[in-house]
């Protein structure tokens, strides 16, 4: 159980599951705006192309509907639409151009999301064939030259700061040494008094 319990914490602690949680979030969000733009804007609008194609009067309500059992007002004539059952062409077509959309949306993320990490890739592809091109001695591109130069760089930053930092830890283990003996030997002088 312990195993278990272990390579669940590896797997939730890993980045990809948390982009996947942000993705999902913003996901939710977005098609919230979508459906609120499908039923809000684009229905309405469905309904009156509908209406209008079907002739624009009182008739072509039936035709914006199919209804399947109808069900009529207090006066026994007028079809109630909220108690009948019927199918809703505008609702359809709606979700049709819901789906169209968060669909589009997400292949652009995708693509985007895609073509950053094939960049990472190429630069360290670049990096590990200039290197391979250096040990066998073959002139290397501009290119290539460039990235080992920026290579080099963030080596060498990484190197000062590394140093810089265990001077600082050194320093501060030297200071906190030296304060520790002079609180010894002032309770000394104390106890000796």
């Amino acid at each position: 159980m312990k195993k278990f319990f272990a390579e669940f914490k590896k797997f939730i602690s890993r980045g990809n599951v948390m982009d996947m949680a942000v993705g999902t979030i913003i996901g939710a969000a977005f098609t919230a705006i979508v459906t609120a733009l499908s039923n809000g804007i684009l229905k309405p609008l469905i309904n009156t192309i509908i209406y209008y194609c079907a002739g624009g009067n009182k008739d072509a309500l039936d035709k914006m509907y199919t209804v399947l059992v109808k069900a009529y007002a207090a006066d026994g004539v007028t079809i109630d639409l909220a108690n009948s059952i019927l199918i809703d062409w505008g609702a359809f077509i709606s979700a049709i151009i819901n789906f169209l959309l968060v669909a589009i949306v997400l292949f652009v993320v995708i693509k985007t999301f895609n073509t950053l990490k094939e960049t990472g890739t190429t630069a360290r592809n670049v990096v590990a064939r200039a290197h391979a091109k250096q040990e066998k001695g073959l002139s290397l591109t501009k290119k290539e030259q460039e990235a080992l130069e920026k290579e080099a760089e963030e080596k060498a930053a990484a190197e000062e700061k590394a140093k810089a930092e265990a001077e600082a830890a050194a320093e501060a283990k030297k200071h906190s040494t030296e304060a520790l003996l002079e609180d010894i030997k002032a309770i000394l002088e104390k106890t000796v008094k």
